[in-house]
């Protein structure tokens, strides 16, 4: 009796995790045909929008510029409600919810924040380095969950940045680090998630 408790025990693990490893697969093939369009529009949203808010920042000197930041969230937001509105390519998984809610957490937790640097004068914080380690974290935790390494890769790079940035002088230089962060963490993943849909839809 025991032995058999044992050997359904050890089915129940294996396909526990032969279950797992199926919804990362899944996952992965979905995230090749889709995911690099947000990566990709979130991405070129912020290096943007940092290039306009240094522009207009540095000609004018006018602080009430920096409201243009919500120019992220606006496009970023706009894409993917637009984008939802085509069907989903493939079946949702749990890693996909999961991921989901991952980004959902980080992308609240720095548009707050954000906001709150923005609007009040008491809020004194470095909000560029942390909204940079916040994405930084998100990049990395989805690229573990999903086993994808050029998500893993870019989000450590990612975070490395995020230190430079914060340790260097400079408004100037401040911005350029946290435009080239994004382009690490997001633009090249993105390309690369796009490059391998392209592939893999040119054998089939």
């Amino acid at each position: 009796m025991e032995n058999k408790e044992l050997q359904d025990k050890a089915l129940n693990e294996k396909e526990s995790l032969e279950l797992i490893a199926r919804m990362i697969r899944n996952t992965q093939k979905g995230l090749e045909r889709g995911a690099g369009f947000p990566m990709l529009l979130w991405g070129y949203a912020t290096v943007v929008t940092t290039a306009v808010v240094w522009l207009a920042l540095k000609l004018t000197l006018d602080y009430h510029y920096n409201f243009l930041w919500f120019l992220i969230p606006l496009i970023g937001c706009s894409g993917m409600i637009l984008r939802r509105k085509r069907p989903a390519p493939g079946v949702r998984t749990y890693i996909d919810r999961v991921v989901r809610y991952v980004w959902l957490v980080m992308g609240l937790t720095g548009f707050l924040l954000s906001a709150l640097s923005i609007m009040s004068s008491m809020w004194t914080l470095p909000i560029l380095f942390i909204i940079l380690l916040i994405m930084g974290m998100g990049s990395v935790l989805t690229g573990l969950v999903i086993e994808f390494k050029p998500v893993i890769i870019g989000g450590i790079a990612g975070l490395l940045i995020s230190i430079a940035h914060y340790l260097i002088p400079g408004y100037d230089l401040k911005m350029l680090t946290f435009a080239l962060a994004f382009v690490v963490m997001y633009i090249m993943p993105g390309h690369v998630l796009n490059y391998k849909a392209k592939k893999a839809c040119s054998k089939s």
